[in-house]
């Protein structure tokens, strides 16, 4: 090896890279700008094997993570991400101002595309037990770039919601003890903006409390995650038991004012009922959190399709009977939106008044199970977008005693903290809804592209060359796909309801031209390969729906939340470009210090 070997390698294109990393200087940091263009050309699209995720990148971590989970950890897991406070307030909103008594149809169909998703979700996890959840998927899938914006849209949404869900807490535990706690435990600072001046310290010691949780064993968390979970299912199965017993079936099909609100089971009709789907589906988002703790399940094969799939079968059945059940308790045009349940009990007999209570201390513990999975999928998100080489390596640290990712739990649970001491972040919840739709509708289109694209042979380097087989073929399905169910979900939302038979002609072509397209695919193009232990069932027509069905719930958001999820979007690419880009070039195929597994040096 010689000198200038040892202070630089190039790779085949003949780009250098100092030694130390684009990094170690002012000076190599301006050369890196420099070669930002060609560093994106080589990096952005790059790719990993699913081999390679499983070995050398999850090397980087150190220790392993203990494989100590099973499927009723993950049952557990996937209870207690989705069965929050979120259903306390959207059943009462969607059943008010969309589906009324058949919102325990939105429900159903809310599942059913939580299902198709997990679906999706399952076949990666099993084939790629892994922490990286999506990113993983779509790492190797769509290549670098896709991933990491997926990742730092998916992370940022964590933290925000987790702060919204920690602070919200405060206020449902006051609920069920009785007390004001927006006025008694929050500490109001003047001289600060609104929205940022009432220090809520209740939701800091609570973040906290459970970052020491998950820093210390995963095991441990989700044994406490169990025990918080039954008591919770417990009080939905109560305010069930309470609603049958003191509804009535009538109102299941009367309105409180029929002079104003139309009657029947289906007062809005069809639409009602979709745009019902749509609100209630912030309650199923959770569910991907469980496939993130993969890399710590005893049997992949066996537990993650019964812990994900099962989970969503039981939060869809309870959270119909709690349909039902409130809508026995009121009429639908009498129930008050913002606290459904408590507020039907509270009209339904003046002597019920004290299952309000209840119920806040139901939603109370529903926020804690929430707040540990997120927390949970968080932290190991981070830690594999570490290990990626795009962020800092020390993210991805797993503790040699406690095997979890200690240094992104830490990082992530302190940042948390710090948001919800201050801020007011309720606005950003639909926020939380089209990332996690947008990334629920890529890695449905990542399942098929998995399915149907055979990968390019490596050279002797190890570098891909040529097109993969059945690339352009499935990527013209997906983009026509796609655009035929953004072309119903434009129909559906802006064609008006009094259009007839034209508007009804235009939805019928829309829907006619993506099935249509589904079976041509799948008639002319063969499966590149078949998953050996896990497959989505039904393949290409599952994804394909899941694809449908996230498109059309992506249109029922407003255009604050497309504006706030473009600004993130573009703040990370910003950060790409500027930072991660050249640590990934480092990482993987540059200077000598700035990846974990060290440089690649000529000899």
């Amino acid at each position: 090896m010689d000198k200038e070997g040892a202070l630089v390698s190039s790779d085949q294109s003949g780009r250098r890279g100092v030694a130390g990393g684009s990094f170690c200087s002012l000076h190599a940091y301006g050369r890196a700008l420099a070669q930002t263009p060609a560093r994106l050309a080589r990096r952005a699209c790059s790719a990993t094997t699913p081999s390679e995720e499983m070995s050398r990148v999850r090397a980087r971590s150190g220790a392993d993570m203990a494989r100590a989970l099973r499927w009723p950890d993950l049952v557990g897991l996937g209870l207690g991400g989705m069965v929050g406070a979120g259903v306390f307030v959207t059943t009462g909103r969607a059943t008010r101002l969309y589906a009324g008594p058949a919102v325990v149809v939105s429900y159903a169909i809310s599942g059913l595309c939580a299902l198709l998703s997990a679906f999706c979700y399952t076949e990666f996890a099993v084939a790629m037990p892994v922490a990286g959840g999506a990113f993983s998927y779509l790492r190797v899938t769509f290549g670098e770039l896709a991933a990491f914006l997926t990742g730092a849209n998916l992370i940022m949404e964590y933290v925000f919601s987790n702060a919204a869900v920690a602070r919200s807490f405060t206020a449902y535990l006051g609920t069920a003890v009785g007390v004001d706690a927006a006025s008694k435990w929050r500490i109001v600072v003047p001289g600060l903006p609104d929205g940022f001046n009432q220090v809520d310290l209740v939701a800091v010691a609570v973040v906290m409390l459970i970052t020491v949780c998950i820093c210390y064993s995963t095991k441990e968390s989700s044994v406490v995650n169990m025990a918080l979970t039954a008591v919770h299912v417990a009080f939905i199965l109560f305010v069930i038991v309470m609603g049958f017993w003191r509804g009535d079936a009538r109102n299941l099909t009367r309105p409180a004012d029929p002079e104003r609100s139309p009657g029947g089971f289906f007062p809005h009709g069809a639409a009602g009922v979709f745009n019902g789907a749509a609100m209630v589906y912030l309650s199923y988002i959770g569910y991907d959190a469980v496939s993130t703790m993969a890399e710590e399940v005893e049997r992949p094969a066996r537990d993650i399709p019964v812990g994900v799939s099962g989970s969503v079968v039981l939060v869809t059945l309870l959270y119909c009977l709690m349909a039902v059940s409130m809508s026995m308790l009121l009429p639908y045009d009498a129930i008050d939106t913002e606290a459904a349940f408590a507020g039907a009990f509270r009209g339904s007999s003046s002597g019920w008044r004290w299952v309000s209570n209840v119920i806040g201390g139901g939603a109370s513990l529903g926020i804690l199970t929430s707040l540990m999975v997120a927390m949970l999928g968080q932290a190991r998100y981070l830690c594999v977008i570490g290990r990626s080489g795009v962020m800092p390596a020390w993210l991805a640290k797993v503790h040699p005693c406690t095997a979890t990712p200690i240094n992104a739990s830490a990082f992530l649970g302190v940042f948390t903290a710090v948001l919800a001491l201050f801020t007011e972040l309720d606005i950003l919840l639909n926020l939380v809804c089209i990332g996690t739709l947008f990334v629920f509708y890529m890695v449905a289109n990542a399942v098929v592209y998995r399915r149907y694209v055979a990968t390019a042979a490596a050279d002797d380097d190890g570098e891909r060359r040529g097109a993969p087989r059945g690339a352009l073929p499935t990527l013209a399905f997906l983009l026509v796909f796609s655009l035929a169910a953004l072309c119903f979900t434009l129909v559906w939302k802006l064609a008006p309801d009094d259009g007839g038979a034209c508007r009804l002609g235009l939805l019928v072509a829309c829907g006619a031209v993506a099935v249509a397209t589904v079976g041509t695919f799948q008639a002319l193009v063969p499966q590149a390969h078949v998953p050996e232990l896990w497959g989505v069932p039904g393949m290409p027509w599952v994804p394909a729906a899941s694809v449908f069905l996230n498109v059309f719930l992506l249109g029922s958001l407003d255009r604050p939340s497309y504006v706030r999820f473009g600004f993130f979007t573009a703040a990370a690419v910003l950060v790409y470009v500027l930072y991660s880009v050249h640590a990934s070039y480092d990482a993987e195929e540059g200077g000598s210090g700035g990846g974990i597994d060290g440089a690649k040096v000529q000899v």
